[in-house]
């Protein structure tokens, strides 16, 4: 179990390693799936297409599926676009407020420095 920092920095150095090995150009649930494996690898438990209730006056009314949720601390949303939009960072902001977790790594990996494809939020 990695403490927070820890935790965003080692999501951090997946991301780099995925980037790395596949370059930017292919679909996201490619670098999803690869995601997985180096979280897998590196022994970072996380949960994929995690299913999220939303709630509104304590009725449920309706679900997301984040596509990564790294040990209950961060959501990492992945994208694979030519510009990140910022109906992107709104909708990861939403996820975080709804699922009651304060940070989360916004990756659009259609980029040739993945650097500038990493978005750190929290709430």
């Amino acid at each position: 179990m990695y403490e927070h920092d820890e935790l965003t920095y080692a999501i951090i150095g997946a991301a780099i390693a995925v980037h790395s090995e596949l370059g930017p150009g292919l679909l996201e649930h490619i670098y999803e799936n690869a995601m997985s494996v180096e979280f897998a690898k590196r022994g970072i438990r996380f949960e994929k297409q995690k299913r999220m209730s939303v709630t509104y006056q304590g009725e449920i009314v309706g679900e997301f599926y984040a596509d990564l949720v790294v040990e209950n601390k961060v959501i990492v949303e992945l994208k694979s676009v030519k510009d990140l939009a910022d109906i992107h960072k709104a909708q990861l902001i939403t996820y975080l407020k709804v699922a009651k977790i304060k940070t989360g790594l916004l990756i659009n990996f259609n980029v040739l420095s993945i650097k500038k494809g990493i978005n750190r939020i929290s709430v």
